[in-house]
């Protein structure tokens, strides 16, 4: 996560448009369309009952502390094909039309961010999320990893945990797990839970009892 930039005016206002209405701000990064426009759809998501059973397996313990933790421990963004590292190949897997330079740098495109339902047009109003964060995977399991592990982690392509999000939502979030943060967006969640736990499940990460009870409450909205 970065750190939170401050707002001007005309930015918050940006960011308090979403949903269908097509409306060009001019000279803004945001474009409110319909959703189905643009929208970010990671690779690896598990149906609820998959979800359920990966939850049921997950080790329940308290959890680890961030002492030791940084995020150069976890390598990113790491170069994937030719000039495009992590960043922008997940800004291209999850944007419409986007456009890049010869540097693999995204010009043009369109991002839908199903945490808050905004789509952007411009690439430096996206963050790319971990679903679970960097911390969160430490004091789950990750500060015993080694540092190459660590790395494949934070740059996981076949799993849903890269997703191409509204940056201030994603810095929001920061390193908090589902039973203090989910996405604003409530119907998003279900979606979310099914990410977060085959993320953990996959990497064999622990939860926390608050953290279960909170992905439980998730699931259960799932239709399938």
């Amino acid at each position: 996560m970065r750190l939170t930039r401050r707002l001007t005016t005309s930015a918050v206002a940006r960011r308090a448009l979403t949903g269908a209405a097509a409306v060009m701000v001019a000279g803004a990064g945001l474009v409110a369309v319909d959703a189905s426009v643009a929208s970010a759809t990671p690779p690896g998501i598990p149906s609820k009952a998959s979800a359920q059973s990966q939850l049921n397996a997950l080790t329940v313990k308290s959890e680890g502390s961030t002492s030791g933790y940084s995020r150069d421990l976890f390598p990113h963004w790491i170069t994937i094909s030719g000039a495009c590292n992590t960043r922008e190949t997940v800004l291209k897997r999850d944007g419409t039309s986007v456009v890049t330079d010869s540097s693999c740098a995204a010009t043009s495109g369109r991002w839908y961010s199903p945490y808050d339902g905004a789509t952007w047009t411009a690439a430096s109003d996206v963050d790319i999320d971990h679903v679970v964060p960097l911390a969160e995977a430490w004091r789950s399991g990750a500060s015993g990893w080694t540092t190459s592990r660590r790395q494949s982690f934070a740059n996981d392509l076949t799993r849903p945990q890269l997703i191409a999000v509204t940056d201030n939502v994603n810095q929001a979030k920061g390193d908090q797990d589902p039973s203090t943060w989910q996405p604003p967006l409530s119907s998003y969640r279900c979606t979310y839970s099914k990410m977060w736990i085959t993320v953990k499940y996959n990497w064999g990460l622990s939860q926390q009892s608050s953290e279960k009870s909170a992905l439980q409450s998730m699931l259960n909205t799932c239709s399938s």
